[in-house]
């Protein structure tokens, strides 16, 4: 494999000033094989936190780490001679981080996990990073639109590309992350300008399909297949030596702490996934990628 922290930075970041424009406008913050065409997973109920009904008489404070930075996504970081960004410690705004952006989907229906599963329209493989060359053809991605928990404790709607071989398992695991709560900031598609776009060493993602090689490599990654995920790219960041990506979350690299996102060996995402016979990056040996999992575990 493949690290995939280097499609994090790229791939999520960009969009993320159009959010901010959205966030400051209301004044906080809120994120192959043979296949059925078309497949609906039944939505189930899950219970949601309840209001408070003690009365406030002013506006609570924001707690730390639930808004982002009015610079999430803007400041260019210095590119080394491999184009990776120049960084240093993470920001202090950028640790404990615990907001969730805007939705780019209209919310799915019900009021517990919801899942739904088509076989990718032109539109949404114009938009994603899909390209003839790719190793997988576009009749084989899947496009899954799924309900997730974000970290402001509410129902929030994301989309994904994946190998349509594996879309129905995928689900699953992603009905289980809802059922336990673990909080998600944002999940899309990649498109082929973040791909492209300077770092910002800031970008948080979950998402599946990318059509790119290896970090460090010229071969293919498992997410070029649609067999691969990454989920809360920031908390979950890619090391080796002493490449970190995203390049400003180096506050993470001690996987002592507990926050809000993070993936731990035997927790609930690295257990779901192993259900399905997918391997995760933190337990390899040569790197860690915290963020990855993927289907040959590589």
């Amino acid at each position: 494999m493949t690290p995939c922290g280097s499609v994090s930075v790229r791939t999520y970041v960009a969009g993320v000033a159009a959010l901010l424009l959205a966030l400051s406008a209301c004044g906080g913050a809120p994120e192959a094989g043979p296949s059925p065409a078309t497949s609906a997973v039944a939505p189930s109920t899950s219970a949601e936190p309840s209001p408070s009904d003690v009365p406030s008489s002013s506006p609570a404070a924001a707690k730390p780490g639930s808004v982002p930075p009015p610079w999430l996504g803007t400041r260019v970081l210095k590119e080394d001679a491999e184009g990776y960004g120049i960084a240093g410690p993470t920001p202090k705004e950028l640790r404990h981080r615990a907001w969730t952006l805007p939705d780019m989907m209209p919310m799915l229906p019900g009021d517990g996990f919801t899942a739904e599963v088509d076989i990718a329209p032109d539109d949404v493989i114009a938009r994603s990073t899909w390209v003839p060359g790719c190793p997988v053809s576009r009749r084989e991605l899947a496009w899954v639109r799924m309900t997730f928990w974000g970290f402001d404790g509410e129902r929030h709607t994301g989309e994904m590309l994946i190998n349509a071989r594996v879309a129905e398992d995928v689900v699953g695991v992603f009905r289980k992350l809802y059922e336990a709560r673990f909080p998600i900031e944002q999940m899309d598609i990649a498109t082929k300008a973040s791909l492209d776009a300077p770092p910002t060493g800031d970008g948080n993602g979950t998402g599946g399909f990318v059509c790119r090689p290896t970090v460090g490599q010229t071969s293919f990654s498992q997410h070029a297949y649609g067999l691969a995920i990454d989920i809360n790219t920031f908390q979950n960041p890619y090391v080796k030596g002493d490449r970190v990506i995203p390049e400003l979350a180096r506050w993470y690299l001690d996987r002592s702490r507990k926050a809000p996102g993070m993936i731990h060996a035997d927790d609930v995402v690295v257990q779901a996934f192993a259900d399905i016979g997918w391997g995760w990056g933190g337990d390899w040996n040569s790197l860690k990628d915290y963020q990855h999992f993927s289907e040959n575990g590589t």
